[in-house]
């Protein structure tokens, strides 16, 4: 069964189309719904876009704690096992992100050095990563994954080879940035530039020049405005609605994405925020000293691959599983940006499901498209009362990510602990 999940894309199917699919098929918002599913039902993100150090700080893991977290990339995943955490349960919809945290997981622990290690995931563009694979990993990975990387193409290709050439311009995520590129290349504008940038007033006068034209231009207001054009973000319909309430008044989408790649671009010191590298360079900055997730980072290399054993990596449901887990499972909860596609009834099944699970003390991160949290008005004030919220320490942390895409990070912790 697990095979057939893994290597076929049915079941990956059947878990976006229920996470996603809110309206009647013959109406305008469910035609952009089932269009969204069908692009997320591939390889989405090769590299997940929270920043993992907000959410460490957030979350305060203390040794010996349980973790659970929708996988995504798994690059957080694998960063909180620098927290040392008793278990990390990573669970994701998609099939193809959990061959990919099976492969990073089988990375850390049987590579032979670091240097192989940030060859294979950090730089992902070395033809030596194919013998890599065939001699260090393919023989430790379970057999629908190992079914999964070895899977060809019509020209004959493994699948595998995304990691002979750059892995991060592949999926959904990878191919829009592409895209967004190409846009920049129409109108002789190189976002590139500003790699090469010293100081936050260089990086604020190339975004200036290279990047806010483009914005303002007619043709990405037009493209903006379409809901469509951001799937390739991972944007379903409902997150659309939600992440345009952040616009300017007066002010549509091409507003609002100008406002965060002007954070994201301007905010932070480029050689120290890899999510920089990824937008404007489509990779990392080309070595472990410099901007790379925490996972990737030599000093972090013999914890990762000592504490790789304890994530246990699930295609399922999140609901699902916190329903089926036993009472005082979990200390810590990352949620990603998943409520944001939910309706109120998924809301409070969420959250009962949080409470079924919880340790006393537990936490609950996520982040939301729009500023402010989605909680209140929408889930049930009996269970929201249950759980406390620091509206500016939140506000603060949200200034804080780096990967400053969305509007808003958010922790709740389950009252009752000091």
């Amino acid at each position: 069964m697990l095979a057939e999940q893994l290597e076929h894309r049915p079941a990956t199917q059947r878990n976006i189309d229920r996470a996603v699919k809110r309206s009647r098929l013959l109406s305008k918002e469910g035609l952009q719904e089932r269009m969204f599913a069908r692009l997320f039902s591939g390889l989405v993100y090769a590299q997940i876009w929270e920043d993992p150090g907000i959410d460490l700080e957030a979350l305060n893991l203390a040794p010996g704690e349980d973790l659970i977290a929708i996988a995504s990339g798994g690059c957080n995943v694998l960063s909180y096992l620098t927290a040392d955490p008793a278990s990390v349960t990573a669970v994701d919809l998609n099939g193809h992100h959990v061959a990919l945290n099976r492969l990073k997981i089988a990375g850390a622990r049987h590579l032979p050095d670091h240097a192989a290690f940030f060859r294979f995931f950090g730089a992902a563009d070395s033809r030596e990563n194919m013998a890599v694979y065939d001699t260090y990993l393919r023989p430790h990975l379970d057999e629908a994954t190992r079914r999964y990387w070895d899977q060809t193409d019509w020209r004959g290709r493994r699948r595998i080879a995304h990691f002979a050439g750059n892995i991060y311009k592949k999926g959904l995520l990878g191919r829009f940035i592409g895209a967004g590129h190409l846009i920049a290349r129409l109108f002789r504008k190189n976002p590139r530039k500003i790699l090469a940038a010293t100081t936050l007033a260089e990086q604020r006068a190339i975004f200036d020049a290279e990047m806010r034209p483009i914005f303002r231009s007619r043709l990405v207001s037009f493209l903006a405005d379409n809901p469509s054009s951001l799937y390739g973000l991972g944007i379903p319909p409902a997150q659309y609605k939600s992440l345009l309430s952040s616009a300017p008044a007066g002010k549509g989408m091409a507003a609002v994405l100008e406002q965060r790649l002007e954070r994201l671009a301007c905010d932070f010191p480029i050689r120290e925020n890899y999510f920089a590298w990824q937008a404007f360079g489509r990779r990392y900055a080309g070595d472990a000293d410099s901007a790379a997730p925490p996972y990737l980072a030599v000093e972090n290399f013999a914890k990762v691959a000592e504490r790789a054993p304890r994530v246990d990596v699930r295609h399922a449901n999140l609901i699902d599983v916190l329903e089926q887990a036993k009472p005082g499972s979990y200390d810590a909860y990352v949620l990603l940006d998943a409520q944001d596609w939910m309706t109120d009834a998924v809301l409070d099944r969420l959250w009962r499901a949080i409470l079924h699970s919880a340790k006393p003390g537990a936490r609950v991160i996520f982040r939301t498209a729009a500023e402010e949290s989605l909680l209140p008005g929408r889930l049930d004030s009996e269970i929201l009362s249950r759980f406390e919220y620091d509206a500016a320490r939140c506000k603060e942390w949200t200034q804080r990510d780096r990967s400053a895409i969305y509007g808003g990070f958010h922790l709740y912790r389950l009252r009752g602990v000091a």
